[in-house]
């Protein structure tokens, strides 16, 4: 096990950008510039070709130098990838499954740095073997624990054999709340820091050096979780 010292030693947190609330998301750029960031993940998965000209073109107007991780589209073309790696630094692009949401494009080129993201469909392994490894969604993973014993199982097998990127950190509350037609824990909408607690129960091979908070809250709420989280995982 890693000491208090060492388990942030290897690894970073960053607030984010999302964009589920599409009204919500220049607000956060615009949080971004006036707190002057040089440093956020980005999830532009809600926002067509012309939003995201639009997200990158604020973005270029704040103080950000890097974006260590982008989820990334099936829209993207090859360029936008360019874009991000050459303008920002972008180590790794996450993506679904293909078979939720299949690429239009060719990314052949980044498929070295493209992670595959545990969402509701099982992990696919051979999937996996054709990019970099896994995106650990840790509050899928959670979701899972909670409502699928045996798909929660066949994950963990899969997680255990391949490599972990990155991480998107999300809340999981008390009880289940109703998402489209289904049940579920996992939210994007943090309402009480003790809703991240659920990260403690996993081990230490199961963070990456970037870890993404992917949540709807303001930056400046998405900075007091990234302390709670600092604080709460330091003495893993």
């Amino acid at each position: 096990m890693e000491n208090k010292s060492n388990f942030w030693k290897n690894r970073k947190i960053f607030p984010s950008v999302t964009t589920v609330t599409n009204s919500d998301w220049k607000k956060k750029v615009e949080e971004v510039r006036k707190l002057g960031l040089k440093e956020i993940c980005l999830f532009p998965t809600c926002l067509d070709v012309n939003a995201r000209e639009e997200l990158y073109n604020l973005l270029e107007k704040t103080e950000i130098e890097k974006i260590p991780l982008v989820h990334i589209k099936g829209d993207m073309k090859v360029e936008e990838l360019d874009y991000l790696v050459e303008n920002y630094k972008t180590e790794v692009f996450n993506i679904h499954s293909q078979q939720e949401y299949p690429m239009t494009y060719d990314l052949e080129k980044y498929k070295n740095i493209i992670y595959i993201e545990n969402t509701f469909t099982p992990l696919d392994e051979e999937e996996i073997k054709n990019f970099a490894g896994i995106c650990l969604d840790l509050s899928h993973l959670e979701r899972k624990r909670l409502l699928d014993q045996h798909l929660y199982k066949n994950n963990i097998e899969i997680i255990e054999k391949y490599p972990c990127g990155c991480n998107h950190i999300s809340a999981i509350k008390k009880f289940p709340i109703k998402d489209k037609d289904r049940l579920v824990y996992d939210s994007h909408y943090l309402e009480d820091l003790s809703e991240l607690d659920y990260l403690k129960r996993y081990p230490v091979d199961y963070f990456s050096s970037i870890i993404a908070i992917e949540l709807e809250n303001t930056i400046e709420e998405q900075l007091k979780a990234k302390d709670y989280i600092i604080d709460l995982l330091e003495n893993k």
